[in-house]
């Protein structure tokens, strides 16, 4: 028994020196350009849900959820968040699709977490994934009705939803050609052409 104690101590720590000296003699692959394997997700993807589960507190939203408080949600999100997350227009956001692993985009795939899982990541961010804690420099009520609007995406009450269509609808600005092409134009009609 002595031996097999002493032969899984053995085991455990020459994995452990072989995955360090792997890492350090530079073997492991570092690109940002790849896609991650879905062993690599499904790993990563659940030592954050653990590490979560046991270090985030279960706070609840102490904001009341107003439309008010959704919509200033929604419009923190647009300045902070879609730059790498996605618009309101539903595209992906190509900076946050270059990232390893690539930021989701939360507005084409809600999150289904609850509130204490998305604040506790929007403030103390996630490591080697490029998310900032915002807690180092957003006002913690700006945070939560971040977390009010990602939460309730799906399920946004009828006046968040039409300010969210009234900020998306398109407004095209003027085509250089056609304007040029209406100035001369009408500097056309301000000659007059002499009579015969």
């Amino acid at each position: 028994m002595r031996n097999f104690v002493l032969g899984i101590i053995v085991a455990v720590l020459v994995l452990g020196l072989g995955s360090i000296s792997l890492g350090l003699l530079g073997l492991f692959p570092t690109q940002a350009d790849r896609t991650p394997s879905s062993l690599e997700k499904r790993i990563a993807m659940n030592a954050l849900d653990a590490s979560m589960e046991r270090r985030a507190p279960r706070d609840s939203n102490p904001l009341p959820q107003t439309p008010e408080n959704l919509i200033d949600g929604m419009k923190i999100y647009v300045m902070n968040c879609a730059g790498c997350h996605g618009g309101l227009d539903h595209k992906p956001a190509a900076f946050g699709l270059s990232f390893y692993p690539p930021a989701p985009q939360l507005v084409l795939n809600p999150i289904d977490d609850p509130d204490w899982h998305v604040y506790y990541a929007i403030r103390t961010g996630i490591r080697y994934t490029g998310m900032p804690a915002w807690g180092k420099t957003m006002a913690e009520p700006d945070m939560w009705k971040v977390t009010a609007f990602l939460t309730q995406i799906e399920k946004l009450p009828p006046p968040v939803q039409d300010y969210w269509k009234n900020a998306i609808a398109p407004t095209v600005p003027p085509d250089p050609d056609t304007h040029a092409a209406e100035k001369v134009k009408e500097k056309d009609k301000d000659k007059k052409v002499p009579a015969k």
